[in-house]
C-alpha cells in the first residue's frame, strides 16, 4: 500500500485553471474580429492568456497536444506548438500561474518525459504539472511507424508503468542530495542520488534523474480519461483529473467512484481534485449570451461540424443528417480502441435532450463533448457554485468561447461574484502549482524503505 500524501485535511477551495485552446474552444473563434487567425503559432498569445489567467488568480493554464494532424486545418487552427517549449516562455513572462502541459506515454520514453518536466519545475520555481495523454488516434500512430493505434488496455498498461517511472526518477533524488558548500568543496552527496533500476514489461531505465526535486516536490499528474482504465490510471496516479461529464449527478458519481479508488489504493481522500470541463459564453443578457452562441456556431461550415461529430461518434458523416436523431444503436469507436470520454459525453447531451445532429452541434457550440454554459456573468457564477457546494467537482478547467476576450470577460463578470460568495481567492497563498491547488509536497525518498 502506497503512502498517502494528505496526512491533514485541508480546507476545501475552488480551483479554475484555463485550457489555452489557440484562438478558442469555439472552432471560428478565430473569424472574430478581435482574433487574430496566426495567434495558433503565436507565443505572445499564450503569454496574454496566461497573465490575464495570473491577474485572476487562476491556478493554472493547461495546454493540450496532438502528435499529428486531427482536425480540419481547412477550416480550425489546431494545437501545434510543443507544450514544455511553449509553457517555458510562459512560465519567464509570469510568476504564480501554474504551467500544465501534456505528454503522450504512447510516443514518448519515461526518461524523456521526467527531464522535460522537472526542467519545465525548475525554470518555473515548482509551477509544472504533467498531463498523461495515451493517445487514441491513427494519425499520430503513423508519425511514429505504426500502422495502427496500439489496443486500449495495451495503451493504458504502458501508461501506468510510464507514470510510475517517470515519478521514480523524479524522486531518485533524496531532498538533501545537493549541498553546494564552497568551504568544503562538497557539490553533491552522490550516496543520496539514486538509480532506479526499473526492468518492466514495457521499459528498462537506469537512472538516476539529472535533476534535483524540484520546490514542488515533483510536477503536479494530471490526467484526463473516462475510461474504465482512465480512471484505474487516475485513482493510481493522477493528482488532478480532468472530466467532461455532462450532468451534476454524473460528476458526483464518477468524482465519488474515482476518490474512492484512489482511497482504496492507500491515497488520502483528498488526493484527486477532479476539475471538470466547462466552456463559458457570457454576455450581459441571457439572450445575448445565447445570440453570441448562435453566431459563433453559425460561422462554423455545417459540413465541418458534422464531419466533427460523425468522427466523435465513430461515424462516416453520410451516416449523419443535420435535422435528424442520432442512430439508435452506437458503439464504441474502433471497438472500444476510439476515445471514450468524448463519445460518451457527446452521445449524452444528444440522448438527455433527444437532438436532431444539429442541435447536438449548437448545444456544444460546434465542440467535441464537453458542457457549455451560455448566461449572464451571474449564471455562470451559479453553475460553477451548485457543482462545487454540491460536490460534484472541486473545480472547473475552463474552455472560453473565444481568446482572449472569453477569459477576459469571466475574469471581470464572473470573479468577482465567486468572490463575493467566498468561493474563490482574492490572492495566492502560495508560490508552487501544489500550493495552488492544496496539495501537499509529496514525501522524497527514503533511503531505508526503497532498500527494504
Amino acid at each position: 500500500m502506497t503512502q498517502a500524501l494528505n496526512s491533514t485535511r485541508l480546507p476545501r477551495r475552488l480551483h479554475l485553471n484555463v485550457n489555452i485552446l489557440h484562438a478558442g474552444f469555439v472552432p471560428s473563434a478565430w473569424r472574430l474580429p478581435s482574433s487574430d487567425p496566426g495567434a495558433f503559432v503565436d507565443a505572445q498569445h499564450y503569454i496574454r492568456v496566461a497573465q490575464i489567467a495570473e491577474a485572476g488568480k487562476l491556478d493554472a493554464v493547461f495546454l493540450a497536444d496532438n502528435a499529428a494532424i486531427v482536425d480540419q486545418i481547412h477550416f480550425r487552427p489546431i494545437t501545434a506548438l510543443e507544450p514544455t517549449v511553449l509553457l517555458a516562455m510562459v512560465a519567464a513572462a509570469t510568476t504564480h500561474i501554474g504551467l500544465i502541459g501534456t505528454a503522450s506515454s504512447s510516443y514518448n520514453e519515461p526518461y524523456n518525459i521526467a527531464r522535460r518536466f522537472a526542467t519545465l519545475d525548475h525554470v518555473s520555481r515548482g509551477r509544472a504539472g504533467w498531463n498523461v495523454v495515451t493517445t487514441a488516434d491513427l494519425p499520430s500512430a503513423r508519425n511514429f511507424g505504426r500502422d495502427a493505434v496500439p489496443d486500449h488496455a495495451q495503451r493504458y498498461a504502458r501508461a501506468d508503468e510510464f507514470t510510475s517511472v517517470v515519478k521514480a526518477l523524479w524522486n531518485s533524488w533524496e531532498d538533501d542530495a545537493f549541498i553546494g558548500d564552497k568551504a568544503s568543496g562538497r557539490f553533491i552527496d552522490p550516496a543520496k542520488v539514486h538509480p532506479i533500476n526499473h526492468h518492466g514489461e514495457h521499459f528498462s531505465v537506469h537512472g538516476p534523474s539529472t535533476l534535483p526535486r524540484s520546490l514542488q516536490g515533483y510536477p503536479v499528474v494530471v490526467q484526463a480519461g473516462g475510461s474504465a482504465d482512465g480512471r484505474e490510471l487516475a485513482a493510481r496516479h493522477a493528482e488532478a483529473v480532468f472530466s467532461a461529464s455532462q450532468s451534476f449527478e454524473e460528476s458526483l458519481a464518477y468524482g465519488r467512484g474515482l476518490k474512492a479508488r484512489a482511497q482504496a489504493l492507500g491515497r488520502g481522500p483528498d488526493a484527486v481534485k477532479v476539475l471538470a470541463g466547462l466552456t463559458t459564453i457570457i454576455g450581459a443578457t441571457e439572450a445575448e449570451a445565447l445570440r453570441r452562441r448562435d453566431e459563433l456556431v453559425d460561422l462554423i461550415p455545417w459540413d465541418y461540424s458534422l464531419t466533427r461529430l460523425a468522427g466523435i461518434l465513430g461515424l462516416t458523416p453520410d451516416q449523419l443528417k443535420l435535422d435528424e436523431r442520432l442512430p439508435d444503436k452506437l458503439a464504441l469507436p474502433t471497438n472500444g480502441n476510439g476515445n471514450h470520454t468524448f463519445f460518451n459525453a457527446t452521445l449524452a447531451v444528444a440522448r438527455r435532450h433527444n437532438y436532431t445532429a444539429r442541435q447536438t452541434i449548437r448545444a456544444l457550440a460546434g465542440g467535441g463533448g464537453h458542457r457549455v454554459v451560455v448566461g449572464t456573468p451571474e449564471q455562470i457564477a451559479d453553475d460553477i457554485a451548485l457543482w462545487f457546494e454540491g460536490g460534484a467537482a472541486d473545480g472547473f478547467n475552463l474552455m472560453p468561447d473565444a481568446l482572449p476576450d472569453g477569459l477576459q470577460d469571466f475574469v471581470d463578470g464572473v470573479l468577482p461574484i465567486l468572490r463575493r460568495r467566498g468561493l474563490f481567492r482574492t490572492e495566492y497563498e502560495g508560490t508552487t502549482l501544489r500550493e495552488h491547488l492544496g496539495l501537499p509536497r509529496p514525501p522524497g525518498r527514503d533511503p531505508v524503505r526503497q532498500a527494504a
